[in-house]
């Protein structure tokens, strides 16, 4: 009987709220074309809206286009500023590897706070204890653990060198350790009773943004150091797809791609990747040529600088490819010279093309279940900064993974490095045991071995 009257109150209840589910289904249904699910018909009840960011275009911008259709004004603004955006990252590749790194913190910082700020914003009415301190503490730690990581790495001589960076770095993962145990232990202690499945909330909300932001960017730097050209093409070949893309889908575009993006359409994401691959190309021609763009970055510990100078490998010398005969019938031409980098290109400018923009649509799917626009206004017709890369993280992984599996190879400056680490008798043992493996090959005769 009780479990009767439990479902018979139940039932009343759903009945209540009835008129109002049907009328928000109906609208979704207007807006999408299909009636949504349950969860999606229900409102957000107790889940404040994102207030929406002001308009921060140019008063010089508002005038000058004034005239025009909100359609073409858009379409200015955001042309406008994709070109001082593109003249300023031509100024950082300039300024050299040191500043593009420090250009990667900078928006690595701007994109946890955009995100770190609309979860503030969504929850900011329940008075959350200590939930920005902590976001920030979080990822001062994490910055912590993975630039050590690379300084150890990248810098191994420097380190050694200096006493305080020794010992930092001989002890640095547990250091990292114990500094995010301090902010894990004063999370549980902010915890209070009314709002624990919020905080846990939050909680969670704070460490996917770091997964997300702070891991990528790390793969960034990485990418950096291994020549500039695995920092310039990826990211320029996402640059060119978002462009050609909106330009085919604002001219052409007729056909909705995806639900979560409704502007994006196939014409834009099929015109986006032919003009990407054969930009990939055409720019990995060019910038193969120099030692600038293609010799890994090092740090010179006798001038204390970053060095970009090497002889380049074979990835990088041009060679002669023999045409297939489909091509040569239509060209006339027998072979090609080409840098091999060119044909990894091809794969990077295809995954910009065709995974990239679901890193944009994740964003999407993202913004629409807070119902706002853009992650914030810092760039006027284009949001915020995290709008802008949001493909480009999905990218930096990509391109690490796709180093390590087919690029990378065994590092004999690291080796040397991690050798003179050791203690004299072992380094007296590994040098035995290589003269011995050297002689047995025949690299080294008898009498060398015996002097």
């Amino acid at each position: 009987m009780t479990e009767l009257r439990h479902r018979g109150t139940a039932e009343n209840d759903l009945q209540q709220k009835q008129p109002s589910d049907d009328k928000c289904s109906d609208a979704d249904a207007r807006t999408d074309g299909e009636a949504p699910s349950d969860s999606e018909a229900k409102p957000d009840s107790g889940v404040p809206d994102v207030p929406p960011p002001a308009d921060d275009t140019p008063e010089v911008l508002n005038k000058a286009l004034s005239g025009l259709s909100s359609r073409w004004r858009n379409w200015w603004v955001r042309g406008i500023l994709t070109l001082a955006m593109i003249s300023f990252f031509f100024i950082i590749i300039y300024l050299g590897p040191l500043v593009l790194m420090m250009i990667v913190l900078c928006v690595q910082i701007k994109c946890f706070q955009e995100i770190i700020t609309i979860g503030y914003s969504v929850y900011h009415s329940y008075h959350l204890p200590w939930f920005r301190t902590l976001s920030w503490y979080f990822l001062l730690c994490v910055n912590y653990f993975f630039y050590g990581e690379t300084v150890t790495d990248y810098f191994f001589t420097l380190v050694q060198r200096e006493e305080p960076l020794r010992i930092l770095s001989k002890y640095h993962r547990f250091i990292s350790f114990a500094m995010y145990l301090t902010g894990f232990c004063m999370f549980v202690l902010s915890l209070v009773k009314k709002h624990y499945r919020l905080q846990f909330y939050m909680f969670g909300w704070t460490h996917v943004t770091l997964l997300i932001v702070v891991t990528q960017s790390h793969l960034i730097i990485h990418n950096l150091f291994e020549g500039m050209i695995w920092f310039i093409v990826p990211i320029s070949c996402v640059i060119c797809n978002d462009i050609m893309a909106y330009m085919f889908g604002f001219f052409f575009g007729r056909t909705p791609l995806i639900k979560l993006s409704p502007k994006k359409t196939w014409e834009g994401f099929i015109g986006g990747f032919f003009a990407t691959v054969l930009f990939g190309i055409l720019l990995s021609y060019v910038m193969a040529g120099y030692r600038y763009f293609v010799c890994p970055v090092e740090f010179n510990n006798d001038s204390n600088s970053f060095t970009v100078d090497c002889e380049p490998s074979e990835l990088f010398q041009l060679q002669d490819y023999s045409l297939p005969s489909v091509l040569e019938s239509v060209t006339g031409w027998k072979t090609v010279r080409m840098y091999p980098f060119q044909i990894h290109s091809i794969a990077l400018s295809a995954f910009a093309s065709i995974m990239g923009p679901f890193g944009g649509f994740f964003a999407s799917g993202f913004k629409r279940a807070f119902k706002i626009k853009d992650f914030a206004n810092t760039i006027p017709g284009h949001g915020g900064i995290m709008d802008r890369f949001d493909c480009q993280y999905l990218m930096a992984t990509f391109v690490n993974v796709y180093i390590a599996s087919f690029i990378r190879g065994p590092n004999p400056s690291k080796v040397i490095q991690q050798l003179l680490a050791l203690r004299l008798d072992q380094q007296l043992h590994i040098f035995n045991s290589l003269k011995a493996h050297l002689t047995e090959k025949g690299l080294l005769s008898a009498n060398e071995e015996a002097a």
